[in-house]
């Protein structure tokens, strides 16, 4: 699937083919190790997005894709850890605070490792993390019930809901402290690699200095809408990974073609409309091509399973892997309305 000649791109390729595939099963099996995050770090890909002026590549939003979806193919664990630190990176660099100064350029460079404690801003009127302004900065409270890359970073974007319903982002890092104790690592059906845990915050006090954003939850809502009903690059990924591993078998030449061609197609209309100039506009478009995503998705990786016969039941085997891979996706950054909009589209006729 291959649109973009940028370096980034030759370098993502050459990872994915050198280190990442060859040692995707064992990954899996294991947890990511800090030499990949290091890999990736070298290979430029940690700055993809990032301001030139602060070290980083400022590529364009269809090599960030591409990079995403070869890394995901490769080692979706991998990708998942290193997906996390773009946000972070993205939104220091839109906000004048001192946090950018301060954090911009070892972020950009890979220098330091971000993760996203944000994800339960969703939940409101639910509010899983309080922020309470306390002694010259914000106190939080509450769980943070995911939180991706414990031990891999070096700091994480938190948010709180105030009783205002005000979020507040600000950065801490990434360390058990007074205030923040993580869990055990989770037990996941896929991508327990990734280091994923849930933090317990008991009067977590960040410094005013440390607050990248405070925005009213209903301008976040308005916002995180139009950019959660966009599928993931990491599902084109892994789909194209399961292709591949379908025509190689004695049977599935035919069958990877006319799934590819359904992905390739799919993939453009997301694209597309990701790429819409008006940036809240066609939320239920955006859905519906969402939705479509994840039936090829779901069709490349059972026909990677059904190609690859009792050895697919191997936890060593890649196709299981990438199946696993495809069911986690289904729920990575999940919305209450894209969910809506999935289960209604299982429960259609035409889904059949």
């Amino acid at each position: 699937m291959t649109t973009t000649a940028h370096p980034l791109v030759t370098a993502a390729r050459r990872l994915a083919r050198d280190l990442l595939v060859p040692q995707a099963e064992r990954v899996d099996q294991e947890e990511v190790p800090a030499s990949h995050v290091e890999a990736v770090r070298r290979a430029g890909l940690l700055g993809v997005g990032a301001p030139r002026e602060y070290g980083g590549a400022d590529a364009p939003v269809a090599v960030a894709r591409e990079t995403a979806e070869i890394l995901a193919g490769a080692c979706c664990s991998t990708w998942f850890v290193q997906t996390q630190h773009h946000t972070p990176v993205k939104l220091i660099a839109t906000y004048d605070s001192p946090v950018r100064e301060k954090l911009l350029r070892p972020l950009a460079t890979g220098e330091l490792m971000a993760g996203i404690a944000f994800a339960h801003v969703r939940a409101f009127p639910r509010v899983p993390v309080r922020a309470v302004a306390e002694r010259g900065g914000w106190r939080f409270d509450g769980r943070v019930p995911w939180y991706t890359g414990w031990g891999l970073n070096d700091v994480m974007l938190l948010a709180g809901v105030t009783d205002a319903a005000e979020v507040v982002f600000a950065v801490a890092g990434a360390r058990e402290q007074p205030g923040l104790t993580p869990s055990a690592p989770m037990r996941l059906a896929a991508l327990g690699a990734a280091r994923t845990v849930s933090l317990e915050l008991d009067g977590l006090w960040v410094p005013e200095e440390s607050v990248v954003l405070r925005t009213p939850q209903a301008e976040f809502a308005r916002v995180d809408l139009p950019r959660a009903a966009n599928a993931s690059p990491a599902v084109f990924g892994v789909a194209g990974a399961a292709l591949e591993l379908v025509a190689r078998s004695p049977e599935g030449e035919e069958t990877a073609r006319v799934l590819r061609e359904r992905l390739d197609a799919v993939r453009r209309d997301s694209y597309e409309l990701a790429d819409h100039p008006v940036p809240h506009a066609c939320v239920p478009e955006r859905l519906a091509v969402k939705t479509r995503a994840y039936d090829v998705l779901r069709a490349a990786t059972t026909a990677a399973i059904v190609a690859g016969g009792g050895r697919a039941m191997a936890l060593d085997s890649r196709a299981q892997r990438l199946a696993r891979e495809g069911v986690f996706l289904l729920v990575q950054g999940q919305t209450a309305e894209a969910r809506r909009t999935h289960l209604a589209h299982l429960g259609s006729p035409a889904s059949g």
